[in-house]
C-alpha cells in the first residue's frame, strides 16, 4: 500500500475531521504542513492537489483526494474496519445530516475568507467580525442539539462510538471556543465534546499539538 500522505493546516478544520477520521481508523499518515498565512496554499504546486487552494489534501490508493467529508466516507467504504458510519440506511442519514449542518451549513459561512469578504462590504470591524462567527456557530449548534437529542440516549452523537458526526463536532467546538461563542447551555453538546477530548485519535488530531510537532 502506498504511503498515506495529508497535506494540512493545523487550524483548518477541514484538515482536523482528516486527523481525527485517520487517528480512529489507526491509520498512519505523513504530514506536510500547508501553511496558509504565507498562502502556500495558492502556489502552482498545491493548486495542482487541490484547484481550490484548500487543504486538506490526501494521498492515498494512487489518488489525491479533496473534501474532507467524501474523504472520511471513502475511508469509511475501503478501510471499514473501524467504521464511523453507522450500519442502516436510516442510522447513516441521520449521521450525515449532523455532519452536512456543521460543514454545510455553518463552515463555509464562518470561514474566514467569507467572512472577511462580509466584514470589508459592510465597513466593519474586529466587534463585527466576531458578532458574526458567534451568531451562526450558535444558531447551528442549537439546531444540532435537537438532532442529537432526537437520535436517542447515546454517548456521542449518534449511538455508543464516535462518526463522522463528532469528527465534524470538535473542530466546530474547536472554533466556537476561539470565538468565544459560549455553548455551555447545550448539555447533550458540552458532553459529547467533553468525551471525545479524552479519546487519543481526538487529542492528537488537536490543532495546537499538531503545531506544537510541527513547530
Amino acid at each position: 500500500m502506498d504511503n498515506i500522505v495529508l497535506y494540512d493546516y493545523w487550524r483548518s478544520s477541514a484538515s482536523y475531521r482528516i486527523r481525527i477520521a485517520l487517528n480512529l481508523k489507526n491509520i498512519p499518515y505523513a504530514a506536510i504542513p500547508i501553511n496558509l498565512q504565507s498562502n502556500e496554499h495558492q502556489t502552482t504546486e498545491h493548486l495542482e492537489r487541490n484547484p481550490q487552494g484548500y487543504v486538506p489534501a490526501l494521498v492515498l490508493d494512487g489518488e489525491t483526494m479533496t473534501q474532507s467529508l467524501s474523504i472520511i466516507e471513502y475511508l469509511d467504504e475501503t478501510r471499514s474496519d473501524i467504521p464511523v458510519l453507522p450500519g442502516s440506511a436510516l442510522a447513516r442519514q441521520k449521521v450525515r445530516a449532523m455532519a452536512h449542518l456543521i460543514s454545510m451549513d455553518i463552515h463555509p459561512i464562518c470561514n474566514l475568507n467569507v467572512v472577511a469578504k462580509v466584514i470589508d462590504l459592510m465597513d466593519g470591524g474586529d466587534q463585527d467580525r466576531v458578532a458574526w462567527m458567534q451568531h451562526f456557530i450558535i444558531k447551528g449548534l442549537t439546531a444540532l442539539e435537537i438532532l442529537i437529542q432526537k437520535a436517542g440516549d447515546g454517548d456521542f452523537c449518534y449511538g455508543n462510538w464516535p462518526t463522522l458526526a463528532d469528527i465534524c463536532l470538535m473542530p466546530q467546538l474547536y472554533n466556537a471556543n476561539r470565538w468565544g461563542a459560549d455553548f455551555s447551555h447545550l448539555s447533550r453538546i458540552t458532553a459529547i465534546g467533553e468525551r471525545c477530548a479524552e479519546i487519543e485519535a481526538f487529542q492528537k488530531a488537536y490543532p495546537e499539538t499538531v503545531q506544537a510537532a510541527t513547530a
